[in-house]
């Protein structure tokens, strides 16, 4: 039996129920947004979509598993492992979202008349698809032999088979720090993020480099179109940014764990580190309602058609048409 919940693990508890709270609706919203209306569904937005799905997912499973490991019960290790695992899983679908992302804002700037017909909804469907599979492959590396079970059958002197193999449950006990480091940070999230902010830094190069050409051209179609494509730009890049300051604090934390066995960091580091992480999913529609349009209108007409009529529906016809309006 796992030990009593104490008052620093309830609060805990408490504030990783509260970013669930907001990350599963908030991109259920999202979703539903580019499902019911015809202007995002662009490539972009199914992109957006498939990072969306990711963070219902740690609302929804991750933190959820991310308590059963704080509160440290006495489980076979594979299953630990398996609880561990999505987590991993998860955040490179999310990595691999904003690349693609980044790779689509680029192509529409740099070849804006044939990107229709090279992005196609069939090859963003097929991009999003290898996202998950190499995500799932990742993800669940750990569960293909590089984990910490050898280290620590040789560390307790325990020649038990795997299934009688029972541990206390926690994130570093399972997961090995040479994995999270070498593999996970230095080859499946840092590089990416590096390449983002290459592509983005490119993307408003050549936006810039449009707009200064056209200022005196007598059309305002180029103006209009890569001023549009500026601002979405300036968006998603936020949304990245975002990410990386969400994340990268908790790989450092690894990366000093790994390095530096023995520096003591803080628990209360560790915990922060784990709520921006967590909290990164609560913080994409937000951002999609504040400086993106098309979903601004688009979550209006949500909550107009779905939400705001139904709460009036004793009123009169009257104040429910203003309402609507």
């Amino acid at each position: 039996m796992a030990h009593p919940i104490s008052a620093f693990q309830a609060a805990y508890i408490s504030i990783e129920v509260l970013i669930a709270l907001v990350s599963v609706p908030g991109n259920i919203l999202v979703i539903w947004a580019v499902k019911m209306n015809q202007a995002l569904r662009d490539a972009t937005f199914c992109f957006i979509v498939s990072l969306a799905v990711a963070d219902v997912a740690v609302g929804a499973l991750v933190i959820p598993l991310a308590i059963i490991i704080n509160i440290g019960p006495q489980t076979e290790f594979y299953t630990c492992l398996m609880v561990a695992c999505p987590v991993l899983i998860l955040t490179e679908s999310s990595i691999l979202a904003l690349l693609a992302i980044a790779v689509d804002r680029y192509l529409r700037v740099k070849i804006p008349v044939r990107y229709k017909s090279m992005v196609t909804p069939r090859r963003a469907a097929v991009a999003i698809a290898c996202c998950w599979i190499v995500s799932f492959l990742v993800g669940l590396t750990p569960m293909f032999g590089w984990n910490n079970l050898n280290k620590m059958q040789r560390t307790q002197e325990l020649n038990s088979s795997h299934t009688e193999f029972v541990i206390t449950c926690q994130f570093e006990t399972v997961i090995s720090m040479e994995y999270m480091v070498y593999f996970n940070f230095f080859v499946w999230v840092l590089p990416p993020l590096l390449l983002m902010l290459l592509i983005y830094l490119e993307v408003f190069n050549l936006i810039r480099k449009q707009l200064n050409k056209k200022v005196s051209s007598s059309s305002n179609d180029p103006q209009k179109y890569y001023g549009k494509e500026l601002k979405i730009a300036k968006s998603l890049a936020l949304v990245l940014f975002l990410f990386a300051l969400s994340w990268l604090p908790l790989h450092v934390l690894n990366c000093i764990t790994l390095f530096c066995p023995s520096c003591q960091t803080p628990h209360i580091l560790t915990y922060i580190a784990i709520f921006l992480t967590h909290g990164n999913s609560a913080m994409n529609p937000i951002v999609y309602a504040f400086r993106i349009k098309k979903f601004r209108t688009a979550f209006l007409q949500i909550w107009n058609q779905y939400f705001c009529c139904k709460t009036n529906k004793n009123s009169t016809s009257t104040t429910t048409a203003e309402t609507g309006n």
